[in-house]
């Protein structure tokens, strides 16, 4: 009798269902700029499959030039019509925020991204192979590094014209990370934007194992902060029973009154929600690069190949400071007690760290590297004001920055020797009697990471500590200062190197750059000239865009 009466409730439960699954609901106008971008990389995919070789290059930079513009004329279209403050909200069944921040972070991706594409398209630095223009990728990166199809592959004049779609996917990911509104998004984004670079990083044509090497140690470390970014996630949720930022959050506020009465006994346990949080931050830091989770960073940016260093430099720091802060301000502000003072010590020793160990660095790459774990100390400074000035500023800081550091890494490839670029520095002495406006350049590139006046580093550096003195944080504006003399010390002694110092005759020469390198280092001088001189209305543009819609 009881079988049949289970069976009659389960004939009711079925009833009842709907018959249909409902669909979605997807505002499709508000997520265009990420769809172009990934529709785009789909493209390219298929251009990779059908298109003759010798045409894909040329097919590739057009397709992705053109859908990273008109993703950023999207991203305008949708500031201008209100979609960063008035008409903020949550989109795609709340996946995903649509708001200033997210806006104003997905501008600067895809300009940063525009900009990295043309020193990824350049062909002129190499001597030709055989009579074929070469770039800075393997002619066949499956092949063995030095065997017998590498050479074929170089001979017949292949390319490895993936890197187009790669980048673009890895795009797509970036765009998505800080506009993430649940805790499942995120992650997605995370592994859409990291898969691609660890990919990216292997392909160099010159040193092809130290970029393999290079590849396999941020694949191995990426994997293990992606497990602890997950494992937070899963405790978090064990706390909240809710992966949305606005429903964490909420339990975080109130507490018992908005758990489910079912669930009660197992939920709302304070060491799930501190342990949670504590990984998915680890999670976010290493994609930041800050200290202790910094490790990955010298031996991935030496190795990769330079138009991909200077890539995930400038828009992979965008992004995860983005996700970091919308972590913090949107799900965790309930915990700021717990955590602000968890980022005073990591931003200390970030700031620190990366300005005193930059100053044993004999590669010009690595100085770079180290150079930008002392800008992620900086950049915490401002996350740590908990404002809404602290997140203009450090959205000001992300974008001048990012646009410096691909100029510096731009210059980068054009200082090559027999062996390809020289990076070593005592390779870059006299630089300037040989060649003084790339040696100019590079200098003015140095003396904005530096800080100083009339530079786009003075403007974000004097924005992102005032916002963090005015918090109530003044003696990390010291640590900050102190760390930037510091580290101007290593920025100076490159430029004295440059200028002061015999050229060497064996010394490196100077590539002419195809046009498209010259625009990309000539956009990175103008950005950087334009926000250290003029910095107001961009700061009141990231002013208009602090805040988070929740």
């Amino acid at each position: 009798m009881s079988s049949v009466a289970s069976v009659h409730s389960l004939w009711t439960v079925a009833a009842e269902l709907p018959d249909k699954i409902p669909a979605p609901r997807i505002e499709y106008g508000q997520l265009a700029p990420t769809l172009i971008v990934l529709g785009a990389a789909v493209v390219g995919v298929l251009i990779e499959a059908l298109l003759p070789r010798r045409s894909r290059y040329y097919a590739q930079l057009l397709l992705s030039v053109v859908a990273l513009a008109a993703a950023f004329a999207a991203v305008v279209g949708l500031a201008a019509g209100g979609f960063g403050s008035s008409k903020a909200g949550i989109a795609a069944m709340g996946a995903i925020a649509v708001d200033g921040p997210a806006l104003f972070l997905q501008g600067t991706i895809l300009l940063v991204s525009l900009v990295a594409v043309f020193t990824f398209a350049e062909r002129r630095l190499d001597p030709a192979a055989h009579g074929n223009r070469v770039d800075s990728f393997a002619a066949q990166a499956a092949a063995v590094p030095g065997g017998s199809a590498e050479q074929a592959a170089v001979k017949a004049g292949f390319t490895t014209t993936e890197v187009f779609p790669l980048v673009l996917f890895a795009i797509g990911g970036m765009l998505v990370f800080p506009a993430a509104n649940d805790l499942l998004t995120l992650f997605i984004a995370l592994e859409v934007f990291s898969l691609p670079l660890y990919v990216l990083c292997a392909v160099a044509r010159r040193q092809r194992l130290l970029s393999q090497e290079s590849a396999m140690k941020y694949f191995l470390l990426g994997a293990f902060s992606s497990a602890f970014l997950l494992f937070g996630i899963a405790l978090l949720y064990g706390y909240a029973g809710k992966v949305s930022y606005a429903g964490i959050a909420e339990v975080i506020a109130d507490g018992a009154k908005q758990i489910d009465p079912a669930l009660a006994g197992t939920m709302g346990n304070d060491a799930l929600l501190l342990i949670g949080a504590a990984l998915v931050l680890m999670g976010l830091l290493f994609k930041v690069g800050a200290v202790p989770f910094h490790m990955w960073t010298p031996d991935v940016y030496q190795g990769a190949p330079t138009p991909v260093t200077g890539f995930m430099a400038a828009a992979t720091k965008v992004a995860a400071f983005g996700a970091l802060l919308r972590v913090l301000y949107v799900v965790l502000p309930g915990m700021s007690w717990d955590w602000r003072p968890v980022m005073w010590g990591v931003a200390i020793i970030t700031m620190l760290g990366g300005a005193i160990v930059a100053i044993t660095q004999t590669d010009i790459k690595r100085l770079l590297a180290y150079s930008s774990i002392a800008h992620a100390g900086f950049i915490l400074a401002g996350v740590i004001a908990t404002s809404e000035d602290g997140i203009s500023s450090v959205l000001f800081y992300l974008a001048a920055y990012s646009f410096v550091t691909l100029g510096a890494f731009a210059i980068v490839t054009l200082v090559r020797d027999a062996g390809g670029e020289a990076t070593h520095l005592s390779k870059w002495a006299g630089l300037g009697r040989r060649s003084p406006l790339v040696a100019a350049v590079f200098a003015v590139f140095l003396l904005a990471f530096a800080g100083i006046p009339l530079t786009s580093g003075f403007a974000g550096k004097f924005a992102v500590f005032k916002a963090a003195a005015q918090s109530g944080a003044g003696w990390l504006v010291v640590v900050g200062v102190i760390s930037s003399a510091i580290a101007a010390f290593f920025y100076i002694r490159v430029i004295v190197l440059m200028f002061f110092s015999e050229p060497k005759a064996d010394g490196p020469t100077v590539a002419v750059p195809s046009p498209l390198t010259t625009m990309a280092i000539a956009i990175g001088v103008a950005v950087t000239l334009v926000l250290g001189l003029a910095p107001q209305y961009f700061l009141d543009l990231a002013g208009q865009a602090g805040v988070f819609v929740r």
